[in-house]
């Protein structure tokens, strides 16, 4: 299943040019985990049609245990991608519809006042949906911002504060987010520093002819299918430190910070980005392309990650991350443009 990393990869501190660890365990774990998440995306398969593209970034985000940001029109199966996953990877998972009502306390939990038999009052704290491993924000842009603040100390620090004291979350703790990009009415854009905290923004197009066809066969039937539990919360955990040990070869950690680095107006030399970028990504996008570069490889059963792994997540990772000027909005200018030109730089 393993194979060797591709001749960009480059050298590896502690490992020969080839890339592949030698006589040590982490290419064993690493041959024998892939396994296993085949027969993940396998089941997933089974169940979500035409969506293979979402279903792998999706994985790759839980691997490098981060959080994700589907954007699609209805009817794509976002919900249902985000209740298999947490059926497949044997995560608690929970549910969050957010309207503007929705209040925090609806989300992280509150304190109520209660009376023991003996006439004694003190604080219990009831848990909110928050305390789950696999949290779904369904149209999280129709909550308030307050609402959405809320969910910032959870998704960046995995604990709540609530009236003075700090709850830790289960592990781990996964935030699925979805958004509706044509119902703008109602909608509360979502702030830049909470974009931040989502480790790729996956955007979920149409399925091809071959797959709708599928789809309309298998789940207009009389049996449903239903996905079958593959790892466990704890074998997710240790995934995740596996993806954390993962070699990365020096001259993809160049190409990583070269394509955060050149997506600053401020310092790029592009021309493109100086002219059409109000802002550029930070820090947290290179850790982001590191960690996901390193999910990719494992998940397609190589040693090491490539320079095309960073080209691949280049715009999950970046798109969220940057914003074009007034200027570029207006002369039809995307992002997907500027992103292009960022990964051309690569050589």
């Amino acid at each position: 299943m393993a194979t060797t990393e591709t001749a960009s990869t480059g050298s590896i501190s502690g490992f020969p040019a080839g890339g592949a660890p030698q006589g040590g365990d982490l290419g064993a774990e690493i041959e024998a985990l892939s396994g296993r998440l085949a027969r993940v995306k396998s089941n997933i398969g089974q169940i979500i049609f035409g969506q293979e593209e979402t279903v792998e970034q999706s994985l790759i985000s839980l691997l490098a245990g981060g959080h994700v940001l589907l954007i699609g029109v209805p009817g794509l199966a976002k919900t249902r991608l985000v209740d298999c996953l947490g059926k497949v990877l044997g995560l608690d998972a929970k549910r969050v519809q957010c309207t503007p009502d929705l209040m925090p306390a609806d989300i992280i939990g509150s304190e109520v006042l209660e009376e023991s038999d003996t006439g004694k009052r003190a604080f219990r704290f009831i848990e909110g949906p928050v305390f789950s491993q696999l949290l779904m924000a369904d149209e999280i842009n129709r909550a308030s911002p307050r609402t959405q603040s809320a969910l910032l100390q959870a998704m960046q620090e995995h604990k709540v504060s609530v009236g003075g004291h700090t709850y830790p979350l289960p592990q781990p703790f996964h935030v699925l987010a979805t958004q509706n990009p044509l119902e703008q009415e109602g909608t509360y854009p979502l702030p830049e520093a909470q974009l931040d905290r989502f480790l790729l923004q996956i955007d979920v197009h149409y399925p091809s002819l071959d797959a709708e066809r599928q789809m309309l066969i298998v789940t207009t039937g009389s049996v449903d299918a239903e996905a079958a539990t593959v790892l466990s919360a704890a074998e997710l955990m240790a995934a995740q430190r596996l993806v954390r040990r993962i070699p990365i070869g020096d001259k993809v950690v160049e190409a990583i910070l070269r394509l955060v680095r050149a997506g600053r107006p401020e310092s790029s030399e592009i021309e493109d980005v100086k002219k059409n970028l109000a802002w550029g990504p930070g820090p947290r996008a290179g850790q982001a392309l590191m960690l996901a570069s390193r999910a990719r490889a494992l998940l397609q059963g190589r040693f090491s990650p490539s320079i095309d792994d960073v080209a691949a997540l280049a715009h999950p990772v970046l798109r969220h991350r940057i914003a074009l000027n007034y200027g570029a909005r207006a002369e039809g200018v995307t992002l997907g443009n500027i992103i292009d030109r960022l990964i051309a730089q690569l050589g």
